[in-house]
């Protein structure tokens, strides 16, 4: 499978990224706080800031997001699925308790920021509203959901292929996030046990165990339980912006200035969801081929089937 993703912007760049030495004309040097600018420029002895900017990008999610749907065409074949919403956007958050299923993916999609939560859509949107009025940006959640994920994917014995390791690295690699929890892993720091764990039940219809809750969020021991997935990922506010206010140093003179103004949104948060649940998406799918293997699809299908009845 190839995939190509033209660069529409790369003609209005080409002097300023130019390879070739001496070509750029117009080198940055006020880095922004909260970018990778400075650090990136120190790493690799840069003395232009948009060589390590340009790279640090959250553009490249696209590539991201195009090789995750292939996982996740990989993922519906053993009927696993995977989606997102936001369920905070600045001091506006949802209501948790509520959350889409696979069927109700297109109207989470047809939301302006990706809210499930109509009442807290109304919030949501006035936050951007009156972030963008100030040329402030806005940072947020976003909650990615797996359904139909088979237990047992991940391992309580190897540190590097704990599934909630493994899935807390992925949405951490995504830019300007912050924080990951795999359910409610925050709140339930602050409880007692007697209150803090999914109880294990047995469905008779089903032949199957089940959890009464998601606190857990569906992983045990590193490994997933068979129920529903759930990880929240936090990103902070966009570092770049509308207006500049944040005091940086330029990295020539060393004198006091502040950030420059690059093209920018007043948050990203809606579009994160979409790579958040790409990247679980992409966990999954490697750890469902590492479990069933298999030489073609029906092979994998059929190794999958057998564990799931064995299961029961």
């Amino acid at each position: 499978m190839a995939i190509v993703i033209h660069n529409t912007e790369w003609p209005k760049w080409q002097e300023e990224m130019s390879p070739a030495p001496g070509a750029t004309e117009k080198p940055l040097h006020q880095p922004r706080p909260g970018h990778a600018d400075l650090v990136g420029m120190q790493k690799y002895g840069f003395d232009d800031a948009r060589n390590v900017l340009e790279r640090a990008s959250a553009r490249e999610t696209a590539a991201r997001v195009a090789a995750g749907t292939l996982a996740k065409m990989l993922l519906a074949e053993i009927g696993t699925e995977v989606i997102s919403h936001v369920i905070q956007m600045g001091q506006a958050r949802a209501d948790v308790e509520r959350r889409p299923t696979p069927a109700d993916l297109p109207t989470v999609d047809e939301s302006p920021v990706r809210c499930f939560d109509k009442g807290a859509e109304a919030a949501m949107i006035a936050e951007v509203e009156a972030a963008a009025k100030v040329g402030d940006s806005l940072g947020g959640v976003v909650e990615v959901l797996g359904y139909g994920v088979p237990a047992g994917l991940g391992s309580h014995v190897h540190w590097d292929r704990k599934l909630d390791g493994l899935l807390a690295q992925a949405l951490m690699s995504i830019q300007a996030m912050k924080g990951v929890e795999i359910g409610d892993g925050f709140e339930v720091a602050g409880r007692r046990g007697s209150d803090a764990h999914d109880e294990i039940l047995w469905d008779a219809d089903t032949q199957e165990y089940t959890r009464g809750s998601t606190l857990a969020g569906g992983t045990e021991g590193g490994m997933t339980t068979g129920g529903l997935l759930v990880a929240r990922v936090a990103m902070k506010p966009l570092a770049t912006l509308n207006r500049p206010v944040l005091k940086t140093v330029d990295t020539t003179t060393k004198e006091e200035t502040v950030s420059f103004k690059e093209r920018t949104d007043v948050t990203a948060v809606p579009a994160s969801g979409v790579v958040a649940e790409t990247m679980t998406a992409l966990v999954l799918a490697n750890e469902v081929t590492r479990k069933f293997g298999g030489d073609s699809l029906d092979e994998l299908a059929r190794n999958h089937a057998a564990y799931i009845a064995s299961l029961r």
